[in-house]
């Protein structure tokens, strides 16, 4: 192909849309033009929620840096009764721990059997 064939080919019949294509093309952009605005976010009641996270995170690097001081300024052993667990102690950790199994269970149960 050349380029006078090509020439002559891009400059023949001039183009036209089909009929109907401008109309509804501005029927679209009347209808977009018309819409309502988008609902923005509601930051004044995602604030809290956001502040509360980030304090929560600040708390948990605060605790988890004076652990770790804690533990370096701590050089000597704990005494081999504090390694012993009461059984007061043991009681409370199963009742926790079946406060917590309960619901996972309840939960699976129900989302299960849908």
């Amino acid at each position: 192909m050349e380029r006078d064939d090509l020439d002559g080919f891009l400059s023949g019949d001039e183009i036209v849309p089909s009929s109907g294509f401008v109309a509804r093309v501005m029927d679209a952009v009347r209808a977009e033009a018309s819409a309502p605005p988008a609902i923005p976010f509601p930051w004044s009641r995602a604030l809290p929620g956001i502040v509360a996270a980030a304090v929560t995170i600040v708390a948990m690097i605060a605790s988890f840096v004076s652990l770790g001081r804690t533990a370096i300024e701590t050089t000597a052993t704990p005494p081999p009764a504090a390694l012993s667990l009461p059984a007061t102690t043991v009681a409370w950790l199963f009742v926790a721990l079946l406060l917590c199994t309960v619901p996972v269970m309840l939960s699976l149960r129900l989302t299960r059997s849908s």
